[in-house]
């Protein structure tokens, strides 16, 4: 058994990351990005196997060299599609919140309430900066939004209570 069981790796999953990003480049094709969709799916299930889920990774690696799989998997519709991608995405967001609870964050400061709002929104609701050919957008701009507003809100000072007034 590993010296630290609860430890998840991230040092190979980084790795791994890298390997996959240099094969592609090497077949000529873009750079992966990581996202959460397994982790979604994992807690949607209820099931982890790391055999299953090695196993998941070489079928989806091999399906992607048979044109007929891909040609069927274009064949579902795209309100099907949404649907289980909205599941999805609501899952990621789920555990994000749930990190954040875990953690203890306090959502009555200011400071993470402003980037709780924004971040996501701005993640999702279409946001793109153009920059020449380019256009940062999604999951890359959320991050340097939340990066950003971190880094230029201030943190309040210690014994300072928010002031909350109530008129009726």
């Amino acid at each position: 058994m590993p010296p630290h069981p609860q430890d998840p790796g991230v040092h190979r999953t980084l790795l791994g990351d890298g390997v996959a990003t240099f094969v592609a480049a090497l077949a000529g094709g873009p750079p992966n990005t990581t996202y959460s969709e397994v982790t979604g799916a994992v807690k949607l299930t209820g099931h982890f196997n790391p055999l299953l889920m090695t196993f998941g990774a070489i079928f989806a690696i091999c399906f992607a060299f048979i044109g007929k799989i891909g040609a069927f998997l274009s064949t579902i519709p795209g309100p099907v599609m949404g649907g289980v991608l909205i599941l999805l995405f609501g899952l990621i967001v789920r555990l994000g919140i749930e990190q954040m609870v875990k953690n203890q964050v306090d959502f009555m400061l200011p400071k993470n309430l402003a980037i709780l709002a924004v971040v996501p929104v701005s993640g999702i609701g279409g946001l793109f900066i153009p920059i020449g050919d380019f256009q940062l957008a999604g999951i890359g701009l959320a991050a340097i939004i939340g990066v950003v507003l971190n880094l230029i809100i201030p943190e309040p000072k210690k014994g300072d209570e928010p002031v909350v007034e109530v008129d009726f």
